[in-house]
């Protein structure tokens, strides 16, 4: 044996003694409960799976399995293709397109998906009261985010309703929607989250506890067999789905391990299939498992970052957030702690775009952000109020806010109190804006710049940081409705730069490097692409190799 594969034997032998004090969290009360053929660590306890509602990837993993959308992602390339519509067709003006569903298209019931359901499917997710944070991706809709805000129809005189959007179901089969200008990414949005298919119907029949109802319609590749809180959430195989013969899966658990250790035994010992990502393995031991055959790394569209609450003084001065932005050193973060082959980042929006040139924000500066800070009227740190900062309670964003905290003292003389709280809650308080500071992840929708500054204008629910800015709402409605490609990345460039240099409300700190864990001789049907999509529908079982983690 190898000094390097003697070194992994003693760590799985770690991993696996110190797993057995603490199996009863993983298997509950079902300890005698059969294995699902497919068992995967998604990490943390979902909030929500209502794809209308979520905002986290780990619960956007889970409705993707539950909910199919007109359009889906391609699990090779990461681009939009057809789902539950066939085909779709667009106007010579770019503005109207006209969905064709499936003839074999069906809820888990049986039941026919008709274009109204569809309808009344996005008319939910655009509907105030269902709160969605993703609602702005419906507004490319005519009228769609003038019903959202509640405003007045000039020649009526009337509010306008869900009604008033337009989109309609001109038969069973057939949806025609009419868009605000011509939108490029459109195929796009329909495959994301909040456009998903739900059954508003019997959403409007159960209300809230939807999910919760024995029999209720799911539109995607499984159903929901049972959630049970921080054990495991079962999915069974629905054989209506329109594309179930390419579904190899019966019975498929997701496993909400977020301790990393405990994760990572669990893999090694074969008790599940496949870890979504590197922050469900211990980060000391990333170079070592990135050199193992069950470890994939590739590039993902995704930034991480901090927020500021701009609401909050002394948040509300931009030379205080330019200041804080300089006295951080990206470079440290990235090789001491994340150490997964990240680069660090001044932009927001991640490389990967074909003619795209992303605007360069602040750099690292530590005297500049002392004078900065002192122009602000905090010389030295001097009065400057004690403030936190929001992290969720799982050991890299923790260590990465450790960072920052000792960083800002030693540079600027400033004190930061850390916050760490667990999933759900941190997801509530980052909605709310109830913060100073905030730990903040973005992974891109689909493979535009707009899936990353679009989230900052004024009325999306994902800005969360009370900044607004009319030059660059201005900006990126422009943007939005030019055809011309260069033109229109020019216009999103100019935007970008107003977020990430002239006012700062966020800091980029580094774009993601994906690494997901799975067996390749168990597993295949997982592929690399940039919007970190893997449906669970596209894996399967491979059998006659030997394992690579025996």
């Amino acid at each position: 044996m190898s000094a390097f594969a003697n070194a992994l034997f003693h760590v799985k032998r770690a991993f696996h003694f110190f797993a057995i004090g603490l199996a009863v969290l993983l298997v509950g009360c079902k300890a005698r409960e059969q294995r699902a053929d497919l068992v995967l660590i998604n990490g943390v306890e979902p909030e929500t799976i209502d794809p209308h509602v979520l905002t986290g990837q780990a619960d956007g993993r889970v409705a993707g399995a539950l909910f199919d959308g007109l359009m889906q992602f391609d699990p090779k390339t990461g681009d939009a293709v057809p789902g539950i519509a066939e085909r779709f067709e667009i106007s010579p003006d770019g503005l109207t397109y006209t969905f064709h569903l499936r003839t074999n298209a069906a809820w888990s019931t049986g039941d026919r998906i008709t274009a109204e359901d569809c309808v009344l499917s996005w008319r939910r997710a655009v509907t105030p009261e269902t709160v969605a944070d993703y609602a702005g991706q419906l507004f490319y809709i005519r009228n769609a985010e003038a019903y959202f805000l509640g405003r007045t129809n000039a020649s009526t005189g009337k509010r306008y309703t869900a009604e008033d959007i337009a989109m309609q179901a001109l038969d069973d089969h057939t949806m025609r929607v009419d868009l605000v200008a011509p939108t490029a990414f459109f195929p796009e949005l329909c495959a994301c989250w909040v456009m998903k298919i739900v059954p508003a119907k019997a959403i409007e029949k159960y209300g809230d506890r939807w999910m919760r109802r024995t029999g209720v319609p799911f539109s995607g590749a499984f159903t929901l067999e049972s959630w049970t809180v921080n054990d495991r959430i079962r999915m069974r195989k629905n054989p209506h789905y329109w594309n179930a013969a390419q579904v190899q899966f019966e019975v498929v658990d997701w496993l909400p391990l977020h301790d990393p250790n405990l994760a990572l035994n669990t893999f090694l010992r074969g008790d599940a299939d496949l870890i979504f990502d590197k922050r469900r393995v211990p980060a000391e031991l990333i170079d070592v498992l990135r050199q193992q055959p069950y470890t994939h790394a590739f590039d993902v569209f995704s930034t991480f970052f901090y927020r500021y609450n701009v609401t909050r003084k002394p948040f509300d001065d931009p030379r205080v957030r330019k200041a804080l932005a300089m006295a951080v050193d990206k470079r440290r973060i990235v090789d001491r702690i994340i150490r997964g082959g990240e680069l660090i980042a001044t932009h927001f929006t991640p490389p990967g775009i074909r003619g795209y040139e992303p605007p360069q924000g602040i750099g690292y500066d530590p005297e500049g952000a002392r004078e900065l800070l002192a122009e602000a009227g905090y010389p030295n740190g001097t009065n400057f109020p004690l403030f936190r900062f929001l992290v969720q309670s799982t050991t890299q964003p923790i260590q990465t806010a450790v960072e920052l905290q000792e960083m800002w003292k030693r540079e600027l003389n400033i004190r930061m109190e850390l916050q760490p709280i667990e999933w759900k809650v941190f997801l509530r308080q980052q909605s709310q804006t109830n913060f100073d500071l905030s730990y903040s992840s973005w992974i891109g929708d689909y493979k535009d710049p707009n899936t990353f500054l679009d989230m900052f204008m004024e009325k999306n629910g994902n800005n969360r940081t009370g900044w607004r800015s009319a030059r660059y709402d201005a900006l990126m409605h422009e943007a939005n409705s030019q055809a011309d490609k260069m033109k229109r990345f020019a216009l999103l460039r100019e935007a970008e730069a107003i977020l990430v240099r002239a006012e700062a409300p966020i800091v980029p700190l580094y774009f993601e490097k994906g690494l997901m864990f799975y067996d390749p001789n168990k597993v295949e049907g997982v592929y690399s692409n940039l919007v970190d999509e893997h449906p669970v529908w596209a894996m399967r079982r491979k059998a006659g190799r030997p394992s690579t983690l025996d």
